[in-house]
């Protein structure tokens, strides 16, 4: 079984159903799972896991991507 757990250098800006959040890894357990992300949330500090249907970029203008409204999958978390 491989596993890999990769630093992200710098962080990157997500969007999850906590709120917006810092990417700090990324854990890839396996072909046959998802990727999770650890995400420190902005607001509260706190720390979570999230799959890759769980969460969505930021909005950047910079490059491009101006959407009006991210639409969030429910999740079971809450």
């Amino acid at each position: 079984m491989n596993q890999m757990i990769v630093q992200l250098n710098p962080p990157i800006p997500l969007q999850t159903p906590r709120g917006n959040g810092l990417a700090h890894f990324l854990i890839d357990y396996g072909i046959e799972h998802n990727l999770m992300w650890v995400i420190f949330i902005n607001e509260t500090g706190e720390c979570w896991t999230y799959q890759n249907s769980e969460i969505r970029a930021e909005k950047n203008i910079t490059i491009g991507r101006t959407f009006e409204k991210i639409i969030m999958p429910k999740s079971e978390c809450f």
